[in-house]
């Protein structure tokens, strides 16, 4: 990019699903999570990052909960409807993004319900995507055996080499990511939509604690999670 405008960052956070998966009476990314929303603490990953210019968050049309997250942190970010599908969201989010965004600059798109991000982490997909002409996402290697099964019975053991867990956030070029989400159909990620067209997406490895909050139990894991990361943190201030 010698020569040319400076590279910037920009955040898209769908966050216009319910979670019906929880079984809670409000969306999972409003539950409380150490005295916050999980929202909130998805958005600390990224606001005042030196490298990110700009977040959308996409919320749900008249999104009730939204008021109540620190006014510090809405301060921070432009808010914009969503649409049904995660794909509609981002690309809602996206749009809002058209007039400032240039088509080489970056948009890292991240779920709302995955509080845990490490700033190492997204320090390193900022660090190695840096020069590449399409972008990457966050992975970890897969630990598990898979199965695969039809009406509750295994029908084939899937080897686990080379297959990895997909994350957030998902790097891609902005003029990648909007011709690729304009006729993605149905993914359940941006990579998928930017493999359809033909990229290659690289994978940068993460960490298991970048979880997405899907479950009730995974609530009390990412209360862990970030419990022992503030933790660690004042160690570190205090050895400092």
């Amino acid at each position: 990019m010698s020569g040319s405008a400076p590279v910037r960052h920009w955040v898209v956070i769908p966050a216009a699903g319910s979670g019906s998966r929880m079984g809670a009476e409000v969306p999972k990314q409003y539950l409380t999570l150490g005295g916050e929303t999980v929202l909130a603490h998805t958005l600390r990953r990224f606001v005042g990052h030196s490298a990110i210019t700009g977040m959308v968050v996409v919320l749900a049309p008249g999104d009730p909960y939204w008021s109540a997250i620190d006014p510090s942190l809405r301060a921070a970010v432009e808010t914009v409807d969503g649409g049904a599908e995660r794909a509609d969201s981002v690309r809602c989010g996206m749009a809002a993004l058209t007039r400032r965004a240039a088509d080489h600059d970056w948009v890292l798109v991240h779920d709302a319900a995955r509080p845990c991000l490490r700033r190492d982490d997204l320090d390193r997909l900022l660090t190695t995507l840096a020069d590449d002409p399409v972008g990457g996402i966050l992975a970890v290697p897969t630990g598990d055996t898979l199965k695969r099964a039809a009406a509750g019975i295994i029908t084939a053991t899937v080897p686990r080499t080379d297959l990895w867990h997909a994350q957030t956030p998902q790097m891609f070029r902005f003029d990648v990511l909007r011709t690729a989400l304009a006729d993605a159909g149905e993914v359940t990620d941006e990579a998928m939509a930017v493999e359809r067209v033909g990229h290659a997406v690289r994978l940068v490895e993460g960490h298991a604690d970048n979880l997405k909050i899907t479950r009730p139990e995974d609530l009390a894991l990412a209360a862990w999670y970030l419990a022992r990361a503030e933790k660690e943190a004042r160690c570190v201030s205090v050895t400092v």
